[in-house]
Order: C-alpha cells, then structure tokens, then sequence
C-alpha cells in the first residue's frame, strides 16, 4: 500500500514538472526575441508544424482510442462511441468558444517578429509615440491575459494526461511547449515596444505561462477526487478534440506565416513521425 502512494506521488509530481516545463517556455521566446537580431522563420514554421503533427497523431491514435476503450468497459459499443464522440466535439467547442470571445487583433497568435524590437534612431528609448504607448501596453497586457486563458486548460490537459499515461503526456508537454514560444514573443514585442523596458516584458510574458501549473493544480484540487473510467473517458476525448483544434486553428495557421507551405507540412509529417516512433518505443 505504501509503494503505490509513493508510486501515486512521484506521478503526480512528474505530470505537474511537465506541466511548469510546458508553461515557462513562453518565458523562452521572450529570450529568444531579447537575444536574436532576427527571427529565424524556417526554424518556427518547421517547430510549429512539428507541434501539430504530434498533437494530432496523438489526438487520433492514442487519446480518442483510449477514451473509447474507458468508456466501452462501462457502456455497450455503440454508447460508448456516442459519449466519446460527443466528449471529442465538446472539447472542440469548448476551446472555439474560447477564441469566439478574443479580439481578433490581440488574440496571442497573431505573428510577430524579433525584428519589431528594433528601435529606430532618433526616437525615444522605446521607439513609439506617447500616444501609441498606451495602446502597445495594452495590447501586451491583453495578450498576456488570454494567454492565462488559453494556458489554463492546456495545464489541465497536460496534468491530467500525465496521471494517467506518462508516455502520451511527454509529447503532449512537448508539443505544448513549441507552441507556446511564439506566444511569449507575442506578448514581450508589444509590452518592450510599449514601455522600452525588457525585464518587465520578460517577466510579464513569464508570468502568463504559469497559468499552465495553476492549471494543473487546479485539475489535481477539484478533479482528482472524482477521476475514474467515466471522467477520463470523457476528459480525453475532450482533450483530443482541444489539441486538434488549436493545430487546425492556430499552428498550421501561425507556420504558414512564418513560413512555406511544404516547410509547415514537412514539420507535420516530422511531427507524426516522430510521435509514431516515440510510442512504439514506449
């Protein structure tokens, strides 16, 4: 009995450490954006595709089966089909609801560049007018709350994957993790733009990826005392109906931008492949 509380704690502490690590890698584009003198486009089209590709194969081969499997150990076949695909497209709306409510021009994954933090000569320290300023900083700090909102559930989703398969939660975690770096530079370019201070944009951004971990925690407080077949049935179905819409929506999307067509679509196929591989693996 002492052995599975020990094995129940260190899965618990494993599955929140891959969610901290998901989350604070918003904190690493706001690195990249403060230390590279141009954005490398290739790079984050290729990464954000990859990210999809992993998100989507995992979604289809191992989330939506295992959430059939749960729920056909409870119901007949044909129920059980039912609840899964109606937990499949609850997921999916739930995250599209999401985004029906950000403004279109401040949502997180609207694409900026390291090449907007350069200042032009002759201007102020922060390279704006006065007036632009407040909208700049609002801008950043809008873009830093939704980002709390749409990290949330994803904490939730990477935690809860975590407790119950640490082999599906690392890609997830991963995968995460990828796409959350364009999401700090979207965050740090207008907030330094805005006040000219690096530090605040840093910490800033930072701050919005912990709401991952509060997501976990969240997920650990209020749904671990009602996890059984039933819930994680219905929670990974949803799960793999979130992840394929934000890699319809907003990878595939945002690497087209950065990028080529075939560069997005090649990262995708990597993405597929590496999870295939990974899984065989384990």
């Amino acid at each position: 009995m002492k052995g599975a509380f020990e094995f129940m704690d260190q899965q618990v502490l494993f599955a929140f450490l891959l969610t901290l690590f998901a989350g604070i890698s918003t904190g690493i584009g706001s690195i990249i954006a403060f230390f590279s003198k141009r954005t490398n486009t290739s790079f984050l089209c290729v990464s954000l595709g990859f990210s999809a590709g992993v998100m989507i194969y995992v979604s289809f081969v191992e989330m939506f089966p295992e959430s059939l499997a749960l729920f056909s150990r409870l119901y007949p076949a044909r129920l059980a089909a039912t609840y899964t695909t109606l937990s499949f497209f609850g997921g999916i709306l739930l995250i599209a609801l999401i985004d029906k409510f950000i403004p279109q021009r401040e949502n997180p994954h609207e694409i900026h560049g390291v090449e907007e933090l350069v200042q032009p000569e002759g201007t102020k320290s922060n390279g704006v007018s006065s007036l632009k300023e407040h909208k700049l900083l609002r801008v950043g700090l809008f873009t830093a709350l939704i980002l709390v909102i749409h990290n949330f559930p994803e904490g939730m989703v990477t935690f809860l994957s975590g407790m119950q398969d640490i082999r599906v939660a690392l890609p997830i975690a991963f995968a995460i993790a990828i796409h959350n770096i364009p999401e700090g530079i979207s965050v740090s370019v207008p907030i330094f733009y805005a006040t000219g201070n690096r530090k605040k944009a840093f910490w800033l951004s930072f701050l919005s990826g912990l709401a991952e971990p509060l997501g976990a925690l969240f997920g650990y407080l209020i749904l671990a005392p009602y996890l059984n077949d039933t819930v994680y049935g219905i929670i990974f179905a949803a799960i793999a109906g979130i992840m394929v819409y934000i890699s319809l929506d907003e990878l595939l999307p945002a690497a087209e931008e950065y990028g080529l067509h075939h560069q997005a679509i090649y990262g995708l196929i990597s993405g597929m492949l590496v999870m295939a591989v990974s899984l065989l693996i384990l």
